[in-house]
């Protein structure tokens, strides 16, 4: 639930993009405000690195149970806040900030979120079965994505672009807060993993072991290696999960309704992939699946994106053969993660490098992405995006294979 709380927020702000610019920057320029959304969208990412090392420290020191609740209370007070924030119409540009401020909390969270439940479900996880139940991270994500675009699809065909954008646009941030209250009260029966309470009750483990930045340092290669995964990963996988109808709307000039259902098609194509991936590497290893989901993307992006003209269908097919790649890199991605550090570190070793990619790279391809294609620079985004993912194939080659490795 918590995981999917995370996905919720952040694709209906993606979603609902164009309402949120014309509600609290200066409609004058609508361009130029969508433009400033997605730099607030961006800037939220750059709190994840923050929240991933507090949070990461906090999981690794006081538990992942403890760590789960705070993320999870946090990121509903962000949502809700986007939900009752005034217009840029009634307040001015303290809308504008106010929306910051919900966004910079909502990225605090989630660089805590990641860290708390990778190593939560790899750690609670049968190591024959770890790939599968890894996939669950992303089964929960995107479906919470699908639930987010089905209620942006049913909104924007239901209600009249007036009602959309004078109250319309809130009812999905509401909805996401009033998820986290209900997640944090299931959150409060979890117990703590066997591996966390192994490694407390270890006497050997003082105070040095589980020092943050000493831990990081020791296992520096494996940091590197989640941020070269990461980067990658996190630039595909918005482009066409988070920002492709987004894209399809404001630079194809699609019919929102339209993209939106065709949306959840694609999704749907991604979630019941997820699990069949995840399964696959328990098979046949962490490493061939990273490596046919980092080639397969760098080839795959210039021709799908070359698909998408005019047709609905068109991005329909582009985002599903997009998610059945997605799929094989990102279901098996919190196992493998976790499976490359210690459990006094392995928050903290996914939460931060994980969270610096997100914000360098995932944050800003949506900004990235329209600003190119509206000046007619599109190429440099795809060769961006292609460069990552052969960087991510190359980390792939060189770090080890951890399929069935127990994590103490």
């Amino acid at each position: 639930m918590g995981n999917a709380l995370e996905w919720y927020d952040w694709n209906v702000y993606a979603v609902f993009a164009p309402f949120l610019a014309a509600e609290f920057f200066k409609p004058t320029d609508s361009f130029s405000a969508l433009l400033s959304t997605l730099v607030v969208f961006a800037v939220g990412f750059g709190m994840r690195p923050i929240g991933g090392i507090l949070f990461g420290w906090f999981a690794d020191r006081h538990g992942r149970r403890a760590s789960l609740l705070l993320s999870v209370a946090l990121a509903s007070a962000g949502s809700l806040l986007i939900g009752v924030a005034p217009s840029y119409s009634s307040v001015g540009v303290s809308a504008s900030v106010l929306l910051l401020l919900a966004r910079l909390l909502q990225g605090f969270a989630y660089g805590g979120e990641i860290a708390a439940s990778h190593t939560y479900i790899s750690e609670m996880a049968p190591p024959r079965r770890r790939g599968l139940w890894s996939s669950t991270i992303y089964v929960s994500g995107v479906s919470a994505v699908i639930i987010a675009t089905l209620l942006g699809a049913t909104l924007t065909t239901v209600l009249t672009d007036q009602q959309m954008g004078s109250w319309g646009w809130r009812v999905p941030f509401l909805v996401g807060g009033v998820l986290g209250i209900v997640t944090l009260f299931l959150r409060r029966t979890m117990s703590e993993t066997p591996s966390y309470e192994h490694a407390q009750a270890a006497e050997e483990q003082d105070r040095s072991s589980t020092s943050l930045l000493r831990g990081l340092w020791k296992n520096r290669a494996a940091a590197l290696c989640v941020i070269g995964l990461a980067s990658g990963g996190t630039v595909f996988f918005y482009t066409w999960v988070t920002a492709a109808p987004a894209y399809a709307i404001g630079v194809k000039h699609l019919p929102s309704s339209a993209v939106l259902w065709s949306a959840v098609i694609a999704l749907t194509v991604l979630v019941a992939t997820l699990p069949l991936a995840g399964a696959l590497s328990d098979r046949i290893g962490r490493r061939p699946s990273l490596l046919m989901f980092t080639l397969g993307g760098a080839a795959v992006t210039y021709p799908l994106n070359r698909l998408i003209h005019d047709k609905v269908w068109q991005l329909t097919l582009s985002m599903s053969i997009a998610g059945i790649l997605i799929a094989l890199g990102t279901s098996i991605l919190p196992a493998y993660l976790a499976e490359l550090f210690p459990t006094h570190v392995r928050a903290s070793g996914i939460g931060v490098p994980y969270s610096i990619a997100v914000a360098l790279c995932g944050g800003t391809a949506p900004y990235l992405q329209t600003w190119l294609a509206s000046s007619g620079r599109e190429h440099l985004f795809l060769g961006y995006t292609i460069a990552l993912m052969l960087l991510a194939a190359v980390v792939t080659l060189v770090s080890p294979e951890t399929k069935g490795k127990t994590l103490e």
